[in-house]
């Protein structure tokens, strides 16, 4: 009788550890059908593109190729070195840097940013008019902060047999359309429309709405950020001059729209003196914050339409006067960008 209660128990024993596994087993099948990797992700992501499909289409904007769209993609993808830098201090200053197709330039800016005391602290996102192999090649071996890439995507660089590139019926530089048979309407200056040089002001454009408002790093930042060029030298202290700068600004110059890492004399260093200068906005090293740009914004049909190819002259001349008010912006003694 003993043997038998022993081995009715173990039967029982038996079947409660077959039927617990049999339920971990079912449990395990649930949870991968239930949690299929990126498939949440992946519907948000397709809800998001078809927003911006149908908002491209009332934008009249021209249909993109294979290669605008793979651009588009990439801009949407996140940071590199976060496994270097996982976290960003918590008042950073984002960084933005644009660019075109220079890398003798590029390649002296990135080393001077490398240099920058602060710089591992914060995101740097570089910003592209059109895409060039060896520029790309320079920024993919920055390693000394979290860096972000963005293309525009209607770049004439992207179209170069159709608009907003050239097309073959339009009317070059000085052309005189009535004898070349070409269409396009001079500017000003009496010349046509070039694609290259417009693009400048169109990639300025295209990159405030995108980084203020089109990233998910940095749209609803309410802190500053710093945009810097190419072709400029920044100094190993201007990310902790523009700290002080952006904390000294509404204490020190409230009405001030930005902070500016260039002083008013590109000759002064800034030895011996103790002092901040409030002047006109500049276009070195310019930072300013959220406010500022919906400001910007609201004036865009002011730029588009103000016949310059260039994105400061712009501002100065028709932008910035139609705020009703001086717009001045806070400068140290000290150099902290050159260009």
């Amino acid at each position: 009788k003993k043997l038998r209660l022993k081995d009715a128990a173990l039967k029982r024993l038996l079947s409660v550890v077959v039927v617990t596994l049999l339920g971990v087993l079912l449990l395990i099948v649930s949870l991968r059908t239930n949690t299929t990797p990126g498939l949440s992700e992946l519907d948000e992501d397709l809800s998001e593109l078809t927003d911006i499909q149908s908002f491209s289409e009332k934008l009249n904007l021209p249909k993109q190729n294979e290669f605008s769209i793979r651009l588009a993609k990439i801009n949407q993808m996140p940071p590199r070195n976060r496994d270097l830098y996982p976290k960003l201090a918590k008042d950073h200053i984002t960084i933005v840097l644009y660019v075109h197709n220079r890398p003798q330039y590029l390649q002296v800016v990135v080393k001077s940013l490398s240099k920058v005391v602060g710089i591992s602290e914060t995101l740097l996102i570089v910003s592209h008019d059109g895409y060039f192999e060896e520029m790309n090649k320079i920024v993919e071996g920055i390693k000394f902060c979290q860096v972000k890439q963005i293309f525009a995507p209607y770049s004439p660089h992207v179209f170069p047999d159709s608009f907003p590139g050239v097309s073959s019926n339009d009317c070059k530089e000085k052309d005189d359309a009535g004898k070349k048979h070409c269409v396009g309407s001079p500017d000003q200056y009496g010349n046509y429309r070039s694609p290259r040089i417009v693009s400048l002001k169109h990639h300025w454009w295209w990159m405030m709405n995108t980084v203020w408002d089109g990233l998910k790093e940095t749209r609803g930042h309410n802190g500053h950020i710093l945009f810097i060029e190419e072709d400029h030298f920044i100094y190993p202290n201007a990310y902790r001059n523009l700290q002080l700068l952006v904390s000294l600004k509404p204490i020190k110059c409230p009405d001030c729209y930005a902070a500016n890492l260039a002083p008013c004399d590109v000759n002064l260093r800034g030895e011996g003196w103790d002092s901040l200068i409030a002047e006109r906005m500049g276009n070195v090293g310019y930072a300013f914050n959220w406010t500022v740009w919906r400001k910007i914004h609201r004036k865009a049909k002011e730029f588009c339409f103000f016949d310059d190819y260039n994105w400061d002259i712009t501002m100065w001349a028709t932008v910035y006067p139609s705020f009703g008010s001086p717009v001045y912006t806070l400068r140290g003694p000290r150099t902290s960008a050159v260009h």
